[in-house]
C-alpha cells in the first residue's frame, strides 16, 4: 500500500487517492475477510483496494464526486455572474426610469405647445374674420377706417 501511495499519489499533480487492483474475486474477499488489517491500512493510505466487480462501481463513484465537485465550482460562477446580471438589471431599470420620464417631459412639453398653437391659430381666425373698408371707395377719407367684427 505505501508503495502504491508513494508512487502515485503526488499531491497537487495527481489525485488524492489511487486504486489497487486485485485481478481475483477470491483474493480480493480473501483479502477483505482474513486481513482486516491491510484493508485499514490502505484506507489510511488512501489506496482502495478493487476487484474486477467492484472496480466499475468504484470509478463511477469517482466520477460522480468528480462531477460533483465540478457543479460547485460552476454554481460559485454561475452565482456570481448572477450577481452581476442583477446589477446590470438594476441599472437598466434605473435609465429606463430616467428614459420615461424624459418622455413623459416631451409629451408635457409637446402639450403645451399644442395649446400655444391653438390659441394662436384661434387669435389669427379672429383677426382673419375682421372686416376694413375698401381703400379704394374711401379717397376721400382722411380718417382711417374702424374695423368691424362679423360674425357668423
Amino acid at each position: 500500500m505505501q508503495a502504491i501511495a508513494a508512487r502515485y499519489i503526488i499531491p497537487g499533480e495527481t489525485a488524492e487517492s489511487a486504486l489497487m487492483f486485485l485481478p481475483s474475486e477470491a483474493v480480493y474477499a480473501e483479502v477483505h475477510a482474513a486481513f482486516r488489517s491491510v484493508v485499514e491500512e490502505s484506507y489510511k493510505a488512501r489506496v482502495w483496494i478493487v476487484s474486477p466487480t467492484t472496480l466499475m462501481a468504484t470509478l463511477n463513484t469517482v466520477r460522480a464526486v468528480l462531477k460533483d465537485v465540478r457543479m460547485r465550482e460552476q454554481a460559485g460562477v454561475i452565482q456570481s455572474e448572477v450577481g452581476r446580471l442583477l446589477t446590470d438589471l438594476g441599472r437598466l431599470d434605473e435609465r429606463v426610469g430616467k428614459l420615461q420620464r424624459h418622455f413623459e417631459q416631451a409629451n408635457e412639453d409637446l402639450r403645451q405647445i399644442r395649446i400655444s398653437s391653438e390659441k394662436v391659430t384661434r387669435r389669427g381666425e379672429r383677426i382673419e374674420e375682421l372686416e376694413f373698408e375698401d381703400p379704394q371707395s374711401a379717397d376721400d377719407a382722411i380718417v382711417p377706417a374702424k374695423p368691424r367684427i362679423v360674425s357668423n
